[in-house]
């Protein structure tokens, strides 16, 4: 069975054959036309492929091949990166951005505020639901990412007209529920973009500029929603999340190309087939797309990530871990009006402001991650460009004790003999270890898991959202019974008991990984 490679540059138009290209119209093997020998470091078939007597030619990267992600220039890496952030930062605003109204909808629906926060509930609830679907979608040759992106945009954006124009509120409420299922996609496969362009040396930084996106979203809403929904009502904050979400799908339909390698692969080997008329001609992700099942499709969209997710202990347990820190994160935002309004009478505007300590804390913690990563994480790797995924931990044993910090700090400091900006300078902190926890669960979770990153960041994505929903319907009367500072005290001690996970992985992981048949064992 032979095996191909070609050396066709991924455009949308080639206006005439390439060396390459005539060489397979004209069926001669591609060997005789250049000198460096075929890149021997990818397999050509699986030795069950040929054992089932497969007759095809195997289309793969040429080394250095120009339309390889990770053989981008760094320009072009950059400027995907920043689509994606900015992606992100677009669907996850719209969460914290429906609270900022949330007054205004009690008053036109004459609903309760529990009641209420479910269009916060199930926008998030959507978050864990769609990945499930659209993460293991992403991974098909057929499909690839940014078809995800955009398709599921399209729909994200105007569905939001029908919680606009919601003329009941279980219309609204369906509404928030069906966006957040199409905006979720990024959410969970994001990484695995950002992946596809970075060689693991280099990933965590791309990666933490995606993590610290995640925090910029929620924290963004309430302040650019907050005048809007003073000055505009509730709907105001919905057509901002419009405009922005759809300037978005704009700038990504226009720009963000394809990433994902079985994708550009497959459209490479379609264009030979139509060019040479050779039907022999398959990638390796054709191949096993082919040989799969209907029944192992869906086992591996719809059951792997659960699998992943409750079977593989470290997967679990960082899973929950995330969770926990969102939960937190999605609670917490409930008591900042309690804090700035209330006490430090702010208006609605106003209060939105409050949360810029958020962001001032992720900008103080990427220089200071970036720092360490450079210094101690990248002489680590060895000549491969591999590292041991305990490594990856190790800024989640300091993170982990930056939120029960901020916890404690802004509950006890919020009185009206502190200045406001006490407790926002304390939110800060907040940030800080958010960031490093979501580095480090999410690069660990790729390093020990590479055969199923997308279904391990879907499953993820399952936990911290649809937890985090359930948490923002009782803060309000947990405050009140146990007050701002016991009440905080509270999440902080939840976060304590936390705190240990990170130390036991570093210890025990790689243990726990040789146990495991999903997990790698190299490391």
């Amino acid at each position: 069975m032979p095996s191909y490679a070609t050396g066709l540059s991924h455009k949308p138009l080639i206006s005439q054959p390439s060396d390459v290209e005539a060489r397979l119209e004209s069926q001669k093997p591609i060997e005789e036309l250049r000198e460096e020998p075929i890149d021997s470091t990818r397999p050509s078939a699986e030795p069950e492929e040929m054992e089932k007597g497969q007759d095809y030619e195997l289309i793969d990267w040429l080394p250095n091949d120009p339309a390889n992600p990770r053989n981008w220039s760094i320009g072009k890496k950059f400027f995907v990166t920043f689509e994606i952030c900015f992606l992100t930062m677009s669907v996850y605003i719209g969460s914290a951005i429906y609270t900022a109204g949330l007054e205004y909808v009690i008053l036109e629906y004459h609903v309760s505020e529990t009641a209420a926060l479910l269009g916060l509930t199930l926008f998030v609830i959507g978050y864990a639901v769609g990945p499930m679907l659209w993460s293991s979608m992403s991974e098909v040759p057929y499909f690839g990412r940014t078809n995800i992106y955009i398709l599921t945009l399209i729909v994200f954006v105007f569905f939001q007209f029908g919680v606009i124009y919601a003329k009941n509120f279980g219309m609204l409420l369906a509404f928030r529920f069906l966006t957040g299922v199409f905006g979720s996609p990024v959410l969970a496969t994001g990484g695995a973009t950002v992946a596809d362009m970075y060689v693991p040396r280099k990933q965590v930084y791309a990666m933490a500029m995606w993590g610290s996106s995640a925090v910029f979203g929620p924290a963004l809403g309430p302040l650019v929603g907050g005048f809007a929904a003073e000055n505009k009502g509730w709907r105001w904050t919905i057509w901002e999340l419009l405009w922005l979400s759809g300037f978005c799908l704009v700038f990504i339909m226009i720009f963000l190309p394809e990433t994902s390698a079985s994708n550009i692969l497959f459209r490479r080997a379609d264009r030979l087939r139509k060019r040479t008329g050779n039907t022999k001609l398959k990638t390796k992700g054709e191949v096993m797309a082919e040989q799969m099942t209907g029944h192992e499709a869906m086992m591996m969209v719809l059951v792997r990530p659960f699998t992943l997710s409750f079977f593989e202990p470290i997967v679990l347990i960082l899973n929950l871990y995330i969770a926990l820190v969102y939960s937190l994160l999605y609670l917490w935002f409930e008591s900042f009006p309690l804090v700035f309004v209330d006490i430090y009478h702010f208006n609605t505007g106003t209060n939105g402001l409050a949360f810029l300590g958020l962001l001032v804390g992720s900008w103080i913690a990427l220089p200071i991650f970036f720092w360490w990563v450079h210094k101690y994480l990248e002489p680590k790797f060895n000549a491969n460009g591999e590292l041991k995924p305990e490594y990856r931990i190790m800024p989640a044993m300091v993170g982990a004790f930056f939120i029960p910090a901020c916890l404690f700090w802004f509950g006890w400091s919020a009185r009206p003999s502190v200045h406001w900006i006490v407790p926002i300078i304390g939110s800060s902190l907040f940030s800080m270890g958010a960031l490093c926890l979501f580095m480090s669960v999410l690069s660990y979770l790729g390093d020990a898991y590479p055969d199923y990153v997308a279904s391990v960041y879907a499953g993820n994505d399952l936990f911290r959202s649809g937890v985090a929903a359930a948490f923002p319907l009782f803060a309000n009367h947990m405050y009140k019974v146990l007050g701002l500072g016991w009440g905080s005290s509270t999440l902080a001690f939840i976060g304590i008991a936390f705190i240990p996970i990170p130390f036991v992985l570093y210890r025990y992981g790689e243990r726990i990984r040789r146990m495991s048949k999903m997990a790698r064992h190299d490391f």
